[in-house]
C-alpha cells in the first residue's frame, strides 16, 4: 500500500513547535514576529490566501500587518511601501501576494524585497543563492515539498525526478532543490513533446504544471513517488496536475489532492518567518 504524504497532518505538528518557538522569542526580546502582507487589488481568491496566511500566524502566536492596496496602484507605489516594510524593524517577513495587476512590474516589485525578509523566497537574489547551495529562503511551495519528504523519509539520491512546470516560484526552484538533494532532473512542461515519456522514466514526479490531470496515471511507473502540487476546484471538492484517482495501486508514495502539498506552503512560509526573527533576535543580541 502506498504511503500519504499527508501535508495537513505534517504542518499541524510543525506549528506546535513554531508556537513554542515564538514565545521564546516574545520571552527573549520582548517583540513578536510579524508578517507583513500586500494584497493590491481585489482578487477573491487572493484574499482568501492572504486571509489563510494571517489565520496560520494567529495559531503559532505570531502577528501579522495586512497591507491593501487598490487596483489601481503603479509600480512606483507598491515598490514605495515595500521599501517602507524593508525599513521597518518591527517586520521580519514581506510577501507581496501574487498575481498582481497587470499595469504592475511584478518581477521589479519581488526583487525589491530585502533579501532577509523574503520569507516567500521570491527574489531573484535568493533563488539564485538557494540554487548555488547558500542560505536564502526558499520558495515556499518547493520548500515544503522537500520538507515533507524528508519526513517520510523519501530517498532522493541518486533517483531521477521529472518536474513538470517551470515557474518562477514553483517548477524551477523545484528543480534546483531536487539537483541539490542529488537527484538526476528533467524539466518538462505544457509545451514538452512526448511528455509521457519522460514521466514514464521518473522515480519522482512532481506536477507543477497548472493544467488540471495534464500527467495521466498510466504515465507513472511503478513505485514511483509522485508528488502532486496543483490545484483546481472541481464539485467534489478539487483535483490536481496528476490523474490521481487508483493511484495507492501504482505509487509508493503520494500527495493527496487537497491535504497534501497545500497546506506545506503556507506552513513553510510562517517557519521561515519565525526563522527570520530568531536570525534578527541573535544579530540584535551581539
Amino acid at each position: 500500500m502506498a504511503t500519504v504524504l499527508d501535508g495537513k497532518a505534517l504542518a499541524k505538528s510543525i506549528e506546535s513547535d513554531l508556537s513554542a518557538r515564538v514565545e521564546t522569542l516574545k520571552q527573549k526580546t520582548g517583540r513578536t514576529p510579524i508578517l507583513a502582507t500586500i494584497l493590491v487589488g481585489d482578487d477573491p481568491a487572493s484574499a482568501t490566501y492572504v486571509r489563510m496566511k494571517g489565520n496560520a500566524c494567529q495559531r503559532v502566536g505570531m502577528d501579522s500587518i495586512r497591507v491593501e492596496m487598490p487596483e489601481s496602484t503603479t509600480t512606483d507605489e507598491l515598490l514605495a511601501k515595500i521599501d517602507e516594510l524593508n525599513a521597518n524593524p518591527d517586520v521580519h517577513g514581506i510577501l507581496l501576494q501574487h498575481p498582481v495587476p497587470a499595469q504592475i512590474d511584478e518581477r521589479a516589485c519581488f526583487d525589491r524585497i530585502s533579501l532577509d525578509k523574503d520569507v516567500d523566497g521570491v527574489t531573484c537574489l535568493g533563488f539564485g543563492r538557494m540554487s548555488m547551495g547558500e542560505p536564502a529562503y526558499g520558495s515556499c511551495t518547493p520548500q515544503g515539498i522537500m520538507h515533507l519528504l524528508a519526513h517520510y523519509g523519501i530517498e532522493l539520491e541518486g533517483k531521477h525526478a521529472v518536474v513538470v512546470g517551470r515557474s518562477a516560484i514553483l517548477g524551477k526552484p523545484m528543480a534546483m532543490m531536487l539537483l541539490n538533494a542529488n537527484c538526476t532532473v528533467t524539466i518538462c512542461h505544457s509545451r514538452t513533446k512526448n511528455l509521457a515519456e519522460h514521466v514514464t522514466s521518473a522515480d519522482i514526479v512532481v506536477g507543477a504544471v497548472g493544467v488540471p490531470e495534464l500527467i495521466k496515471k498510466s504515465w507513472i511507473k511503478q513505485g514511483a513517488v509522485v508528488v502532486d502540487a496543483g490545484f483546481h476546484p472541481t464539485d467534489d471538492g478539487g483535483c490536481g496536475d496528476i490523474e490521481l484517482d487508483g493511484i495507492e495501486a501504482i505509487a509508493s508514495a503520494y500527495t493527496p489532492v487537497p491535504g497534501g502539498v497545500g497546506p506545506m506552503t503556507i506552513n513553510t512560509l510562517i517557519r521561515q518567518t519565525v526563522e527570520a526573527a530568531e536570525k534578527e533576535a541573535d544579530l540584535s543580541s551581539k
